[in-house]
């Protein structure tokens, strides 16, 4: 049995953690904190957690917070690196579920987000939390770096390929849909009923925070740099990322047993049979990526369909997932969860 704190316990992703942790049965929660409802009980405000979490939100302390095995961060980006080094030096592991240590580049982290890192000396010590590429890194680390969710569906789409060196890296196109909900829990013109409902639309197309992050992950795998088009879309839907991705094939492949072969071993990637459409819906609530490969027409043309679940496999539960893998447990512990359908 472990002790877990929870910094930011009232977003989308911390509301997600405690769900999950709350039935996992190696896990004791010892602290969820928020600086806005300190002293609230997290069952008043979240009343599917009654009879399942009877803590009472508190506000962060590096004390309490250092009496934990592990600290998952699901605050907004700029808190965590705020409280890491502290607790890192007093030998608490650290599972971040924002953007502050994905990049390992401080140049690069700054000109995305638009401010000062002000612990970069982290950026190298930090394991990138995508399990299907690090797993054994994670194993040790002191600190993780969850993947994000645009992040987790391409490059799960993308790795087979690269791996293998069948495709053209420079001719990238990810073009990939979101819920609100990957938004977060905050008040927003764009993200209210009557903006967003029965409606489609593109954004970030001149360069989204995630494309440096997605990049990294690429490059790695490829050897050199890519050339990725990324454009990331909100629909009218809660939860759900679905990536459409293609390349430009460069030599010949049974694709449906490369992607069978690349994901055999991996408990939450499921590799659907050839000629399927994964559905956002297929996922939600669930822990798994879903994906189809396909070669239409038989052309050079490789399209790659990846469905999750954003606040699942996209943040909590993946990083449930690399908790699990940190402390030796079964990787499936508390995550194997079937998706929620209709």
């Amino acid at each position: 049995m472990i002790k877990v704190g929870i910094v930011g316990g009232t977003g989308y992703t911390g509301v997600e953690l405690l769900r999950l942790l709350a039935t996992h049965p190696e896990v004791s929660l010892h602290a969820i904190t928020s600086r806005s409802e300190a002293g609230i009980a997290v069952s008043e405000l979240f009343p599917n957690l009654r009879g399942h979490v009877d803590l009472v939100f508190s506000i962060p302390d590096a004390d309490q917070l250092a009496e934990c095995d592990v600290v998952f961060f699901a605050t907004p980006h700029t808190v965590a690196m705020a409280l890491v080094p502290e607790l890192i030096k007093r030998g608490t592991r650290v599972i971040d579920l924002s953007a502050d240590f994905r990049l390992k580049d401080a140049k690069s982290w700054e000109h995305w987000y638009n401010t000062p890192h002000t612990c970069p000396e982290f950026l190298e010590q930090a394991v990138y939390g995508l399990p299907e590429v690090n797993r054994e890194q994670i194993k040790t680390a002191q600190l993780v770096a969850v993947a994000g969710c645009y992040p987790t569906a391409t490059q799960l789409g993308f790795l087979p390929l690269l791996e293998n060196n069948i495709i053209d890296p420079q001719q990238l196109i990810a073009d990939v849909k979101s819920g609100v909900s990957g938004a977060g829990r905050k008040a927003s013109i764009g993200t209210l009923l009557t903006e967003s409902s029965e409606n489609m639309k593109a954004y970030a197309v001149a360069g989204h925070r995630h494309l440096p992050e997605i990049e990294q992950g690429l490059n790695l795998v490829s050897k050199q740099a890519v050339g990725l088009t990324f454009i990331p879309h909100l629909t009218p839907m809660i939860r759900g990322i679905h990536a459409t991705l293609y390349g430009q094939l460069t030599s010949a492949v049974d694709l449906q047993a490369l992607f069978e072969q690349r994901y055999a071993d991996e408990p939450f990637v499921d590799v659907m049979p050839a000629g399927s459409q994964p559905e956002t819906r297929s996922v939600r609530g669930s822990n798994t990526c879903r994906i189809a490969v396909h070669q239409p027409q038989g052309r050079n043309t490789v399209v790659v369909l990846a469905v999750i679940d954003n606040l699942v496999k996209g943040a909590s539960g993946q990083a449930i997932q690399n908790m699990n893998i940190m402390f030796g447990f079964d990787e499936k512990l508390g995550i194997n969860i079937i998706a929620t359908m209709p």
